[in-house]
C-alpha cells in the first residue's frame, strides 16, 4: 500500500512562502490568484495489506513526526 500525507500550515498561520509565491504570480500577470498556502506532500511505501492498520499507523506516524500538529494539518491517503 502507499499512503499520500498532504501536510500544510493551519488557517491563519502566516505562510511566507505563500505570499511571496502569490506576489510572484501577481508580478507575472496571473491576476485571478486570490491566495497561494505551500505546504508538502510525503509518499510512504507500506508493507501491509491491512487498510485500517495503515491508516492507524500513518496518522500515528504524522502527529509524532511528520506534522506540526500546533500549526499544521493533514491530509491522508491510502492506496
Amino acid at each position: 500500500m502507499t499512503a499520500v500525507i498532504n501536510v500544510f500550515l493551519k488557517d491563519g498561520v502566516l505562510d511566507p512562502q505563500g505570499k511571496a509565491a502569490h506576489h510572484a504570480l501577481d508580478s507575472l500577470g496571473f491576476d485571478g490568484v486570490d491566495d497561494v498556502r505551500i505546504g508538502k506532500q510525503i509518499i510512504i511505501k507500506l508493507d501491509t495489506d491491512d487498510r485500517a492498520k495503515a491508516e492507524a499507523e500513518v496518522k500515528e506516524m504524522c502527529e509524532t513526526l511528520l506534522a506540526n500538529t500546533v500549526i499544521e494539518d493533514y491530509t491522508i491517503e491510502i492506496n
